[in-house]
């Protein structure tokens, strides 16, 4: 049996939901990002426990199927841009949808009408958080971040970012205060 689970966005969230659902003394085959396998079918009752359980860590049981394929993009640019040393060698409509198997005409549309914005505004919005934590770093410059992002120029990488931000990069790094969202309000 599949459990989708909503915000899990980081490798803690895979140990946490791992430990809780052990916890409920559920044989658990496998945990990813947005996504646990486990053995046995849950009864109704059994699910309930299991959503509150995960509701008090902050993450929540998806039951229908728009929004598994809504947190599936979300998980899919997540890995994506802050845990995965994956260069895109194709456009981001391609890789997701061969990733998720759907024409992406459908996932665009469905995430719009259910996010209220389109999957590249939240695909920028991801990438420049995670400038943010190379610049709070500051072990990278300008030009080696681009390069790691998958940017074409540190200039397009600063033009985007000020876009975004409303600031420069270089005096981000100089204001030296935590200016970062957690991924999960994005």
């Amino acid at each position: 049996m599949h459990l989708f689970i909503k915000n899990m966005v980081c490798p803690r969230c895979i140990t946490a939901v791992r430990s809780e659902l052990e916890k409920a003394g559920i044989n658990v085959l496998s945990v990813e990002l947005g996504e646990a396998e486990i053995k046995n079918e849950l009864s109704p009752e059994e699910l309930q426990h299991v959503d509150r359980s995960l509701q008090a860590l902050g993450f929540e049981l998806i039951n229908d199927r728009k929004s598994r394929i809504i947190e599936q993009i979300k998980n899919g640019i997540v890995y994506l841009v802050h845990h995965s040393n994956e260069t895109l060698n194709t456009n981001l409509s391609a890789w997701l949808a061969d990733k998720l198997h759907y024409d992406y005409t459908y996932l665009s549309n469905l995430f719009s009408e259910v996010e209220g914005t389109t999957i590249e505004k939240y695909y920028i919005a991801q990438r420049i958080e995670k400038v943010k934590e190379l610049l709070v770093y500051d072990e990278l410059s300008l030009a080696e971040i681009a390069d790691a992002l998958g940017y074409s120029s540190a200039a397009y990488l600063s033009g985007q970012f000020k876009k975004v931000t409303g600031l420069t990069p270089t005096f981000y790094k100089s204001i030296k205060e935590n200016k970062r969202r957690k991924i999960d309000e994005l």
